[in-house]
This record gives C-alpha cells, sequence and structure tokens, in this order.
C-alpha cells in the first residue's frame, strides 16, 4: 500500500513538494493507539533505537563497573554533532575500558557542524573515529565487550557476543525474530534488524514506562532514559531537534532520530511509545511529523507550545534569509492523529 503524504512543503500559497510516510502510537498493553500508513511494513529503525542498544551495558553491569556517568551513559545513545565535548567524552568512555580511539571500528566522519570542521582544519587534523556520530554508542560497545570478557576487535560483527547479545535484548523488546533475511548493515558498520514499525513503537512504550519488562531491564531503561534527558546535549548537541526537546520538555518524553527519516520517542505519561518512518528519508519531514504528534498527544505549557510550533512548521529560507514558505504536516495527518486519539 502507499503510505499518505503527511508533510508539504509550500512555496509562496501553493504545495510545491510532500513526504509520505507512517506512523504507530501503541501503548503499554500493545494495542495500536494511532496507525497510519502501513504499519506493519518492515523498517530499518537505524540510530533511533540506540537507547534500547544500551541496555545490555547497563543491564550487564558494566555500566557500573566502568563508572560511566549521565553524560557518557547519554553519549551510549547519541548521534551527536561530533563537538569536542560529545569527541572528549567518548574518549573518556574509552579510557575508561582501558581502550582508546584505535579501538573504534565506526570509521572517522567530519563534525556536523561547520565551526567544529573548522577547528579540525585550522589544528591541521582530520576527523577521526571519536567524531562519528555514532562513537559514544561504540565506545559502550568495547566497554560491555571488556566487562564481558570477550575480543573487543570485530565487535561489530554480527556473530560477535556483544552484537548478538543486543540482537536478544532487540528481539524481546520487540517480539520479532531477528533473522539474517532482515539484517543490514548501518552506516556505523554494526548490523541493523528491519521490523514492523508498531513492534518499535511497542518497545518504546516499555522501554519509558518499564511496564512488561523484567526489574533489571526495568531499571536498565529507567536509567537510560534519566540519563538522557539529564544530559539531553550529548544525544545530539547544538541546534538538534532532539536536544531541544528533551531539554524543554524536562523530562516528559524521550526522542530519538535515526537515519532515513526514522524516529522513535517514549511519553511515559501516556505510557505510549512512538515510531514514524518518513518514506523518502528526509529528515526535515520525519522532524515535523514527531513534532506533530508530541503537539497532538500532550498539553503543553508555553516554553513546549512555543518551542513545537518552531518544530512543527519550520520556514523556507532564501540564501537571503527571507522566508519563501514552510514545511508542515498537512491537514489529513492532523485529522487523523485527531480522530485516533480521542
Amino acid at each position: 500500500m502507499d503510505n499518505p503524504a503527511l508533510v508539504n512543503v509550500t512555496r509562496g500559497n501553493l504545495t510545491e513538494s510532500q513526504h509520505r510516510g507512517s506512523v504507530a502510537i501503541v501503548d503499554t498493553k500493545g494495542a495500536l493507539v494511532c496507525g497510519i500508513g502501513d504499519v506493519e511494513a518492515r523498517v530499518f529503525p537505524r540510530s533511533a533505537i540506540k537507547a534500547l542498544q544500551a541496555l545490555p551495558l547497563v543491564e550487564s553491569g558494566a555500566s557500573d563497573a566502568l563508572d560511566l556517568t549521565d553524560a557518557e551513559l547519554s553519549l551510549a545513545c547519541a548521534s551527536h554533532n561530533g563537538e569536542e565535548v560529545h569527541a572528549n567524552a567518548a574518549r573518556v568512555m574509552l579510557m575508561k575500558a582501558g581502550l582508546n580511539e584505535d579501538d573504534l571500528e565506526c570509521g572517522p566522519q567530519w563534525p556536523k557542524r561547520m565551526e567544529d570542521a573548522a577547528k579540525l582544519i585550522l589544528a591541521d587534523e582530520v576527523p577521526c573515529g571519536l567524531h562519528n556520530n555514532c562513537s559514544g554508542k561504540h565506545a559502550g560497545f568495547l566497554g560491555l565487550a571488556k566487562c564481558m570478557g570477550v575480543e573487543t576487535r570485530g565487535y561489530i560483527n554480527p556473530d560477535h557476543p556483544v552484537q548478538r547479545e543486543i540482537r536478544h535484548v532487540m528481539e524481546q523488546l520487540t517480539g520479532d525474530t531477528l533473522s539474517k533475511d532482515v539484517c543490514g548493515t548501518d552506516g556505523c558498520s554494526i548490523p541493523t534488524y528491519a521490523s514492523p514499525l508498531k513492534n518499535f513503537a511497542s518497545a518504546f512504550a516499555a522501554f519509558g514506562t518499564g511496564e512488561g519488562l523484567e526489574p533489571l531491564r526495568a531499571d536498565a531503561a529507567r536509567q537510560i532514559y534519566d540519563a538522557c534527558i539529564n544530559e539531553p546535549y550529548m544525544v545530539a548537541g547544538a541546534d538538534r531537534f532532539c536536544t531541544k526537546v528533551m531539554e524543554v520538555f524536562r523530562g516528559r518524553v524521550f526522542v530519538k532520530t535515526g537515519a532515513e527519516g526514522v524516529f522513535c520517542a517514549a511519553i511515559p505519561e501516556l505510557g505510549f511509545g512512538v515510531a514514524l518512518k518518513c518514506d523518502d528519508g528526509a529528515t526535515r519531514a520525519s522532524e515535523v511529523m514527531m513534532g506533530a504528534i508530541l503537539e497532538a498527544l500532550l498539553d503543553l505549557n508555553e516554553d513546549e507550545a512555543v518551542l513545537l510550533d518552531s518544530l512543527v512548521n519550520p520556514p523556507i529560507l532564501t540564501r537571503r534569509g527571507i522566508q519563501a514558505g514552510h514545511i508542515k504536516p498537512n491537514e489529513e495527518f492532523l485529522s487523523a492523529l485527531k480522530q485516533a486519539l480521542h
């Protein structure tokens, strides 16, 4: 089935282009509260599930053994900008495990922001694995490997004990069988497994509330949730959707973006998990979709309302900064949200 158009891009008074997608909102009982588009279709979650991939790090006791701070545990869940604060925190995580940047197998990546890339250029340096937006996750994987007493080399491979443990946790949380035929390779070289969108939403409902989880996992989920909302800058960084939302909402929501237009969220006060996919992979649309969902679901204070208005209706600007249009959720999307939620 073709997913519906959910986001319009306007120029002047006309719609210039549209983004199609799907949305799943699931409660702690596994019931689909809202389904828009094909929520049974398998999607690669990419980085949107990093918080779930960090569960073995905490459950195993490795996080405590390595004395990871909230900022470092938040970085283990991050798709960060590669700012100095992020690279340095990843370096410290590795040092705590007796390792260094040469042990990272995520590959080098230039920082996201021009000013951070310029610092490297002016210092006559090139980016390394520490600047990779997934370096915190990989530092967590390496720390887990050390505490498990297994070989650190090859920790990115599907048959490595660290990746097998993560796959096992994801199967339990999604209720899905993650076989080789639904396995791909993520941009940072680890395995990524495609599951139905609604299964990821269900996993995040459990992650945000602890309901249906055995005590050790519920406690681990709470530690990770708290670390991310206490240190939201480490999850993403300057001028990033995830950081902005978690800073302003102060623990009410956890949100995490992933490549190719995927987004996941946990909303504990409602007992909801959210997963969405923009079909064409556009982040500009997936952010608008997630912002519209939060706006529809939650009673907002003034600061929250102002922030979401800016995120749900971002302007299209010319090179001179003149507003030429908007990116915004279309009326059919907003109507479908209202009908499903009330």
